[in-house]
């Protein structure tokens, strides 16, 4: 059994079948993609697997716990983080609080900002922030304002902000939209170092086919819903059915 396990998934949204018999199993430590057409259902499994949607039947499982019908702060606390397609970053605060806000979120999903409970605890959370910004190397830029940052440097503050909760299982959406190409390979080699330091799991919504064969270990092909194909990157790329329904020649 992996870290995660997505058993019978189904959605449906009024008469469109969003998500057909979804089923996955992703191994700790594996980064597992996941890739198809637009509407093929990538967006909305991903939402599932955050709970941020209901499937109509099925289930997710993280770490042999049931992720549905938990609110965001409680998946956060079950070791789960998401990184979104777009930035999602605070632009009004410095690089470094935005790496702060994480570290003072309650258990209730409240915020505890500038309430320490020790002066040593507001040191140990500084340095933990700090440490964070240097792993995605953007410490030199920590007194920075977050909107002024490229739209790579942006990626990484939101990397180092979901990172610095510890999670064990990181769901990225499409990391590298909207990047230029130097950027691009930048996100991957930072994902990289990331996932052989953190062992961390990873699954990754992408359209790129550079960034999906440079990353992944296993690769989900959805097509209208319904998974297509699973298998390694090698034979994901010369797979007929594959071409047939999306990669034509991938790029790699």
């Amino acid at each position: 059994m992996g870290i995660l396990e997505v058993n019978g998934v189904n959605k449906r949204f009024g008469g469109l079948q969003a998500l057909g018999d979804v089923n996955l199993d992703v191994q700790e430590g594996t980064c597992h993609a996941i890739i198809g057409p637009n509407g093929a259902g990538k967006s909305t499994l991903l939402n599932c697997l955050v709970g941020k949607l209901a499937p109509d039947t099925g289930s997710v499982i993280f770490q042999g716990n049931p992720v549905l019908g938990r609110k965001p702060h409680e998946i956060n606390q079950m070791g789960i983080s998401r990184v979104f397609q777009t930035p999602e970053i605070f632009s009004d605060q410095t690089v470094l609080e935005n790496v702060l806000i994480p570290c003072f979120a309650r258990r209730d999903g409240s915020f505890r900002m500038h309430a320490y409970e020790s002066v040593n605890d507001e040191g140990d959370i500084l340095t933990q922030a700090e440490e964070m910004l240097e792993e995605v190397n953007m410490l030199s830029k920590k007194d920075m304002m977050a909107s002024s940052l490229s739209r790579g440097d942006k990626r990484r503050l939101e990397m180092a902000m979901s990172l610095v909760q510890q999670p064990q299982l990181l769901l990225l959406d499409e990391p590298t939209a909207g990047m230029a190409r130097a950027d691009t390979n930048n996100t991957i080699a930072l994902l990289k170092e990331i996932k052989e330091k953190r062992n961390i799991t990873m699954v990754i919504i992408e359209h790129d086919m550079h960034v999906v064969f440079s990353l992944a270990d296993r690769i989900t092909v959805l097509a209208q819903g319904t998974p297509l194909v699973e298998d390694i990157p090698e034979n994901i790329k010369g797979h007929p059915k594959v071409r047939e329904a999306y990669l034509g020649e991938a790029q790699v």
